[in-house]
């Protein structure tokens, strides 16, 4: 080192080893793998119970999901055959309007002997609830004449 100052505005690079001897802890990466991977009985345990419950609750949805759709088809059945139903019943109530006309099954009545009923044959009912539809629940008294 004869040398010792340098000319310039730049700092020369000193001279470095190409790889430089660390001491290496073998045993202590496994070590902390260990230790980080490493479950007590306990939290295994809960974690199990987690994964059954969560399991067990999937089930009773997927068994909800399939009841609600058999729900709907079955609905979606009885309405079609209560549609039909209606529609019969719409043909047949306009087969039995149409064949006769109420001028006809009046003069064929009166054909038969029907006569208007008098006033004293007349007994008028009410009804509380107001529907125009009276039961019988019991024998009708004899109106007396007046």
């Amino acid at each position: 080192m004869a040398n010792a100052y340098i000319y310039g505005n730049t700092v020369r690079r000193t001279y470095e080893p190409d790889h430089v001897r660390r001491r290496v802890h073998v045993q202590e990466p496994l070590r902390r793998h260990k230790k980080r991977h490493h479950m007590s009985f306990g939290y295994l345990l809960f974690l199990s119970f987690a994964m059954i419950v969560m399991v067990g609750t999937l089930a009773f949805y997927i068994s909800l999901q399939s009841r609600v759709t058999a729900s709907m088809k079955n609905i979606a059945q009885l309405e079609k055959q209560l549609n039909s139903l209606k529609q019969d019943n719409d043909e047949n109530y306009n087969r039995a309007n149409g064949r006769m006309s109420l001028d006809e099954i009046k003069e064929a009545a009166i054909g038969f002997g029907m006569t208007y009923a008098d006033d004293g044959q007349i007994v008028k009912y009410t009804d509380d609830g107001g529907d125009d539809y009276v039961r019988q629940l019991a024998p009708i008294p004899q109106a007396s004449n007046k």
